[in-house]
């Protein structure tokens, strides 16, 4: 008999996925999560029903989530990643030698359990020296820090449950005070075919705090629509100003410094939501 996975990314668009072995199912005290082995994907996290991240495609969101703000930041010393369980962001940061300290703060401390064990290849880093990691609300951390990071990266789920409160203006408002005076912070913001409204909300937010606000995308085949939107906001920095010949080559699969300024260039009926 096989089996199959289908995220139902609206009530009428769905991806399926043919599953190898289903690994874990549980509900934590937040959310359901599963790990599921697929024949086309790999393993792969799922949380309430949607995919946070797979094998194959893990490091095209992880990459975009984290370098283009470290490098637009010219001395990223202390960071913190809120949300982010499963460790991707986290081992990309960490191959930015300039950074002394990265603060991963996970709400559910049962993603962090379970990355660690299925999902090996992204959370190697997690026990990294330069990381503290903290199962603890995000929310609460920014709300409570202030003048503390220099850059500030919200790896959360989509805006339900217990992500909701991070797609909110006073969220954004408290990273602005939480950041220091040059901080630079980097949202991902979904996707535009069918979470338009959502981007256009943040980007307004995020217009009304931060003097620079850039908008980019990326190419991620298991995220609704395929095609998704980062949000950053800077009080100094702006990422189209980069020298991108003076950014070094990492050990990467999808960011390049060729490919820093042009994940900024957007399809137009995505540039006009973001006017």
């Amino acid at each position: 008999m096989e089996l199959w996975f289908t995220e139902k990314q609206t009530p009428v668009f769905g991806i399926t996925a043919k599953i190898r072995e289903t690994l874990v199912t549980e509900k934590t005290e937040y959310q359901d999560l599963a790990m599921l082995d697929t024949e086309e994907f790999g393993r792969m996290l799922v949380l309430d029903g949607m995919v946070m991240t797979t094998i194959k495609d893990e490091f095209v969101y992880h990459e975009m989530v984290a370098h283009p703000a470290l490098f637009t930041h010219p001395n990223p010393k202390r960071v913190l990643v809120v949300g982010g369980g499963d460790g991707g962001v986290i081992r990309e940061v960490i191959k930015h030698p300039e950074v002394e300290q990265v603060v991963l703060v996970e709400i559910d401390g049962k993603v962090i359990e379970y990355s660690k064990k299925y999902l090996p290849e992204i959370a190697g880093e997690l026990d990294n020296p330069r990381v503290d990691v903290q199962v603890a609300d995000g929310y609460m951390h920014i709300i409570e820090s202030k003048n503390q990071y220099d850059v500030i990266m919200v790896d959360s789920t989509e805006p339900v449950g217990p992500a909701a409160p991070l797609f909110e203006r006073g969220f954004y408002q408290g990273i602005y005070e939480a950041l220091k005076d040059d901080g630079i912070f980097v949202a991902q913001t979904d996707n535009p075919w069918f979470k338009a409204d959502l981007i256009q909300k943040v980007n307004k937010d995020v217009k009304e705090i931060f003097p620079i606000v850039r908008v980019y995308g990326a190419n991620i085949p298991t995220y609704p629509s395929g095609l998704w939107t980062f949000t950053m906001g800077s009080k100094v920095y702006d990422p189209l100003q980069v020298d991108e010949t003076k950014i070094p080559e990492l050990d990467t699969k999808y960011y390049t410094p060729r490919l820093h300024k042009a994940a900024f260039v957007l399809p137009k009926f995505v540039e006009d939501l973001v006017k």
